[in-house]
Parts: C-alpha cells; structure tokens; sequence
C-alpha cells in the first residue's frame, strides 16, 4: 500500500484509540501520527532487509593454532560446534552461511584437530586389521579356564572377625531379629 493512498480517517481513529489509553506530551502527538500514517502505508510490502552484521572480531583474527573465536559473541574455544548449538541455537553450516564463511572454514582449533588425529592414529582407528584375530575361547569350550579366587591381603580386623564366628553360640541364647507386627493380622 502507497502511503498517499492510505485512508487519513483510519490514521485518526488508531490514534485516538491510542491517546485514550496513553499519556502523551503534545510534542509526541505529531511524531505517533506520522509513525502509524507510515505503518499503515507499509503494510502488506516485504520487511526491509536485515541489519548487517557486525562480528566480534574480524573473520582473518577468528582461527588461530590454538584455539577459534566465535564471530557472534566472541567466545573463545578449541572447538564452537556446541558452543553455537547452545549459546546461538545454530549448526556448523547455519553459522557459516551467516557470516558469509567458506563451507572449509575451520570451526575447529588446527592444533586441537592435529592432536585428536594423531591420537587416533596412535589408537589405530581407521585402520582395517591386516592379521584375522582370533576369536577368544569360551569358558564352555576350554574346562580347565576356570575363574580362581583372588587372595586379599591380610588386615587387622580378619583375626577379630575370624574368632566371632568360631564361637559357638548357646542354644538357649539365639540371636532373632525383633519383628515388627503387620497391621494385616
């Protein structure tokens, strides 16, 4: 809708329902007619384009070797993925069409990416096996396999327990727990 089109009678009658409920100095009464003839002219046009954005620090500055900078806020970690995901409710590809990033660009510390490879390296994660392992016997298949019991080291208070249990309680004195009667009786 063109601005010039726009009924002037609507324009009152939005600001006077606004007055009756508002407290308005006399300077501002030109300033909400103005805003809502404008409003009124733009609605049904497409919103005007956002604001650009404007990073935290600049997009050369955000890798270094040890650590990246998140554009948005200016975080600094070893890696951003859920840094984005929670702080700014964004995926990796999300971010990047964002700030207008290559879909190379690291969000990833090089030096964290280098030690997490070398590690798995290391581990041999990758790497399909070149020799067939054996499957490991089960303890049906080999009888003499047989779980041993581990011997505990000695304390001080194996001789006390050891001797309460060798004596030999009187049969008139037995040991019973009180029970405690059921309201089901």
């Amino acid at each position: 809708m063109n601005t010039e089109e726009v009924n002037p009678h609507l324009t009152a009658k939005i600001v006077v329902s606004y007055v009756r409920h508002h407290r308005l100095v006399p300077d501002q009464l030109a300033d909400l007619i103005s805003s809502v003839h404008r409003a009124i002219g733009q609605v049904g046009q497409p919103p005007e384009s956002e604001e650009v954005l404007t990073p935290a620090v600049s997009v050369r500055r955000s890798v270094h070797r040890d650590y990246v900078v998140c554009l948005d806020c200016g975080y600094r970690g070893k890696t951003l993925t859920r840094h984005i995901a929670t702080r700014h409710g964004l995926s990796g590809d999300e971010y990047r069409q964002r700030w207008g990033l290559r879909s190379n660009h690291p969000l990833t510390a090089p030096a964290y990416s280098e030690h997490r490879s070398t590690m798995a390296k290391a581990l041999g994660f990758g790497r399909k096996s070149t020799t067939e392992v054996d499957p490991a016997p089960t303890p049906a298949a080999n009888p003499k396999a047989r779980r041993t019991p581990r011997s505990r080291p000695a304390s001080k208070s194996e001789g006390v327990a050891t001797e309460t249990a060798a004596r030999p309680t009187p049969a008139g004195k037995r040991r019973s727990r009180a029970r405690v009667a059921s309201p089901s009786g």
